[in-house]
Order: structure tokens, then C-alpha cells, then sequence
């Protein structure tokens, strides 16, 4: 039986240079470069095509690496918590006009600073935020004792 083995290059081989000397280009790699450097978009296309072809190389989408990527980030959503929101406001809407005195002593006394005119001047100009940057637990207790003396408040 004979074998067929694959043609090899009878050109002799030179020995690399040292790291600490610099480098002599291969004058036909420089070419080769060149070449390749100058070629259009559509030249490249059909070069890259006939590489393939001629080393027997599998063809791969081009754009494999955009198609990954949705998948990748759908995932990233799956994986990632939900943002639980942790700063809350209390926001006066609207208040009824018979409790609007017991409205104010309230607001002047939950908010630390207050006098009465201050505290009146900020009822009358609802909807206001009363307090921001609360936690949950806060912001519900101070909408119930704005919403026991007539507020109408929503936590944001």
C-alpha cells in the first residue's frame, strides 16, 4: 500500500533571532501585508471565503458574537434582584377644611422647626411632600397620624 504523505516546502529553515536583536521582516510577509491592507470590503469577503475553502476551515456566522449577546443580557435580567425601592415620601394632597386646624398642629409638631404660621403656610400649599428619605415603617406611621387628623397623603 502506498501512502500519499503532503508536499513539504524543500526551502531550509533559518533559526530565529534573539529576543535583544531586532527583527528582520520576512520581505514576502510584507507583501503579503500590503496586500491584504489594500484590499476593499468585498475583496475581503471573497478572501476570507477561499481561505476557508482551501484550508477546510468551518464556516461560522459572522455575527455570532451579536447573537449571543441578547441571550446574555436576558439572562444578566433574569439573574439580577429586583431594585426593592427603601426611600420613601409622604406627600400631602389635599386635606378636609373642617380639620385644617388639627392639620396644622399636627404638621408643626411632626416637622422639627416649625412654628404655627410656617406649619399653616405649608398645609395651605398642599400637595407638598412632608418628609422624604423615610423608611417604610416611617412613612406609614406618619401617613396614618396626617390621615387621623383629615389629610389625604400618599406615600411615594
Amino acid at each position: 500500500m502506498s501512502r500519499a504523505y503532503p508536499q513539504f516546502s524543500t526551502q531550509i529553515l533559518s533559526m530565529p533571532t534573539p529576543e535583544n536583536e531586532p527583527k528582520v521582516e520576512s520581505v514576502k510577509l510584507n507583501r503579503i501585508v500590503n496586500d491584504i491592507a489594500n484590499l476593499n470590503l468585498i475583496e475581503v469577503a471573497e478572501l476570507s471565503a477561499l481561505l476557508r475553502k482551501t484550508l477546510n476551515l468551518p464556516d461560522t456566522p459572522m455575527m455570532a458574537v451579536s447573537q449571543s449577546a441578547p441571550v446574555a443580557k436576558e439572562e444578566e435580567e433574569e439573574v439580577a434582584p429586583k431594585v426593592v425601592q427603601t426611600s420613601f415620601s409622604v406627600k400631602l394632597l389635599k386635606f378636609d377644611d373642617s380639620k385644617k386646624v388639627a392639620l396644622i398642629k399636627e404638621v408643626k409638631s411632626l416637622m422639627e422647626g416649625m412654628n404655627l404660621v410656617q406649619a399653616k403656610k405649608f398645609v395651605e400649599s398642599a400637595p407638598t411632600v412632608v418628609k422624604g428619605d423615610l423608611n417604610k415603617e416611617e412613612a406609614e406611621k406618619l401617613k396614618e397620624a396626617l390621615v387621623k387628623v383629615g389629610a389625604i397623603c400618599e406615600i411615594e
